[in-house]
């Protein structure tokens, strides 16, 4: 764990689909994935990532990622979190009706 209690990594050897998902923001500004599997883009406003539970898009402002490790799937970021949207399935495996907003959750 860091200084601000947000764990760093999980323990290795199983692979990321055997593990939990979990997303921890402290403050809005500390963010902690897990259970992610890969990172479609990021920048400054915001990040997509692939998780066990589908994909996760955090919206912000300032975002960076400062640590990456998909060995053990997890992903830390730290900026200022305006809303967290999760989406069913990969953005290749979405039916047009599902980019219309059927099959999206928003947490803002």
């Amino acid at each position: 764990m860091n200084d601000m209690g947000v764990a760093q990594a999980t323990n290795g050897g199983s692979s990321v689909q055997n593990r939990g998902h979990s997303l921890t923001a402290m403050d809005r500004r500390d963010i902690t994935v897990k259970g992610v599997s890969e990172v479609l883009s990021f920048d400054e406003t915001l990040v997509r990532l692939v998780t066990v539970c589908g994909v996760l898009n955090l919206e912000g402002e300032g975002l960076r990622v400062h640590v990456l490790n998909l060995k053990d799937g997890v992903v830390a970021v730290t900026g200022q979190l305006c809303g967290v949207l999760y989406e069913d399935a990969r953005p290749s495996e979405q039916s047009p009706s599902r980019e219309k907003g059927r099959g999206r959750r928003r947490f803002a």
